[in-house]
């Protein structure tokens, strides 16, 4: 690869860092091209990519990004996994394709700057998405009204029934 390649292929990295809220180095040693393709097919259902560069051009790419922490993990075989949207259907993805493929061997990630290991990759994978969150707020929020609503109702029901109580027992 000539200096102008590198210097495109930097310059692609730097965009593709710059749009990504969250990434993850792995090593996919051992990974065959059918089972990568796989994970590049699943990260791409949520919204995420995976690229394979020299760990010197990620090296540069990093610098003076939120990823910057990244660069201890650039040796070896690297592979970064970049989501764009909602980073708990990446992560899902990830800890679903590891369990599968124990070659897939994940580093570190960051997500919005912060620095994440292993293990906090597979606590975010258990988070429920961002639409069930959203679904769930919406169950909470209308229950709010509808209790409020059965509560005032109660009143005037009780009411109600003590008037045809008091009824049928002057009619017995």
């Amino acid at each position: 690869m000539n200096r102008e390649n590198k210097a495109k292929k930097v310059d692609e990295l730097k965009d593709t860092f710059a749009k990504a809220k969250f990434a993850v180095v792995a090593d996919y040693r051992g990974l065959k091209v059918n089972e990568f393709e796989q994970l590049r097919v699943s990260l791409r259902e949520q919204g995420g990519q995976v690229q394979v560069a020299k760990n010197t051009l990620l090296k540069l790419a990093v610098q003076d990004t939120d990823f910057e922490g990244l660069t201890q993990d650039f040796t070896g075989t690297t592979a970064v996994a970049f989501s764009f949207d909602e980073p708990v259907g990446s992560a899902k993805a990830l800890a679903d394709f590891t369990k599968e493929h124990e070659a897939l061997v994940v580093r570190s990630a960051v997500f919005e700057g912060k620095m994440l290991s292993p293990e906090d990759l597979v606590a975010l994978s258990k988070l429920p998405s961002k639409e069930q969150l959203l679904g769930q707020l919406c169950n909470v929020l209308s229950a709010v009204p509808t209790k409020l609503v059965r509560t005032l109702n109660a009143a005037p029901s009780n009411l109600v029934y003590a008037l045809q109580a008091i009824k049928d027992q002057k009619e017995n």
